[in-house]
């Protein structure tokens, strides 16, 4: 007969989806005291502060180009353990420090006795006020990397997944001028494949820099840039020719019809971004795109990411766990996901000067996912 949930903590394991771990000391604890914590003994202090993220480059896609990410940083606290998170905000989604602190200064995590039920506690802070994905998505990071640091277990164990599993990531380049497309490939000579952005009339001359001086797999970002579907999948035909393996939102998220027909007629897998956010967008995605880009920064966070990486492979779409520029937390976050997915680019702490953490890294190309409890980001330091 199988064994309880209550015999499974006896035993010093924890049943977590597919997989069983050993409890952390704190889980330990609370059942050497007889259950959970009794309500107010202690309480989770949440914190928050903004952060802005300093680009090693001029970051250009088809419809902006920054030199800065704002980002806010978040910290639960629970008996002396404490869990980090992150948002990051590029511009044009409409997120701001000022957005973000507005809704994080509702989040109470005082009358939640369990730190370890995020199912209720995340339901309750996505139900605070509407949108905000970002900033929702600090809290579960941090809320996550809490639990698992109670349970003694980096997520991808409480997952069941294998980290050697990770993907290679793609390295980003963004638009640019062919000489200095040049240098940027030159630059990321240790990365297996590039992703390059497109969405303008320079898309051919970027390509054509980029390939004298590389034959790396390249994937494409058009960042419904695009206009023309016909054109759209002529251009994508060319790429294939010149050894693209996929390509991000060629059109506007809003033509539905037209992404369909071009996905039904492409040479190469067409993955929707901007036209994927949470997980009600999956089903809606189906028979649109070829596979989806899971950020975090659009799904609100680890909880919602993992439920559409399941959905998606349910109905037999690809799956790319993506990312903004963010610091090596955000990325660690996402990273716990990737030894379920057919693509990364978690290169996000790559572009930036600034990195306020350790955690993962690129190494020969692949993600190296940390095997700390939580998400595995360290704090370095927290300035600026």
């Amino acid at each position: 007969m199988a064994q309880s949930r209550r015999e499974w903590m006896r035993n010093g394991l924890l049943a977590s989806g597919a997989a069983l771990v050993p409890m952390g000391p704190w889980l330990q604890a609370r059942e050497a005291r007889g259950g959970r914590p009794a309500q107010g003994r202690r309480r989770m202090a949440f914190r928050f502060r903004p952060y802005t993220l300093q680009l090693k480059h001029v970051f250009t896609v088809a419809v902006s180009s920054r030199t800065t990410t704002p980002v806010m940083l978040t910290e639960v606290e629970y008996d002396g353990v404490v869990g980090f998170g992150e948002a990051s905000m590029p511009p044009y989604l409409g997120e701001s420090h000022e957005t973000a602190a507005a809704f994080l200064s509702k989040v109470d995590l005082g009358p939640f006795a369990n730190p370890l039920e995020l199912e209720t506690i995340l339901a309750a802070v996505d139900a605070l006020a509407p949108g905000n994905p970002a900033a929702k998505a600090s809290v579960d990071i941090a809320l996550h990397d809490l639990a698992g640091k109670l349970m003694g277990q980096p997520w991808y164990n409480i997952w069941g997944y294998d980290p050697a599993r990770a993907p290679l990531t793609t390295f980003t380049i963004g638009i640019d001028t062919p000489e200095v497309v040049r240098q940027k490939t030159r630059e990321a000579a240790e990365f297996k494949v590039l992703k390059i952005k497109l969405g303008r009339d320079t898309d051919k001359a970027m390509v054509e820099a980029i390939r004298s001086v590389t034959d790396k797999p390249l994937t494409g970002d058009a960042n419904q840039g695009w206009t023309d579907r016909q054109q759209a999948l002529d251009m994508i035909g060319w790429l294939k020719e010149r050894g693209f393996e996929y390509v991000e939102q060629p059109l506007a998220k809003e033509r539905v019809d037209d992404l369909a027909w071009i996905t039904e007629r492409s040479p190469i897998p067409i993955i929707g971004d901007e036209g994927v956010q949470r997980l009600a967008d999956v089903r809606k995605a189906h028979g649109v795109y070829s596979g989806i880009n899971i950020k975090l920064m659009k799904s609100t966070g680890m909880r919602e990411a993992h439920r559409m990486l399941e959905l998606a492979r349910a109905l037999g779409m690809k799956v790319m766990i993506g990312c903004m520029t963010e610091t090596s937390c955000a990325i660690s976050a996402a990273a716990q996901l990737s030894p379920m997915a057919d693509w990364a680019d978690l290169d996000g702490a790559l572009l930036i000067s600034n990195d306020v953490f350790d955690g993962a890294t690129v190494v020969d190309g692949k993600v190296r996912i940390p095997d700390r409890p939580g998400i595995g980001a360290i704090r370095k330091a927290v300035t600026g």
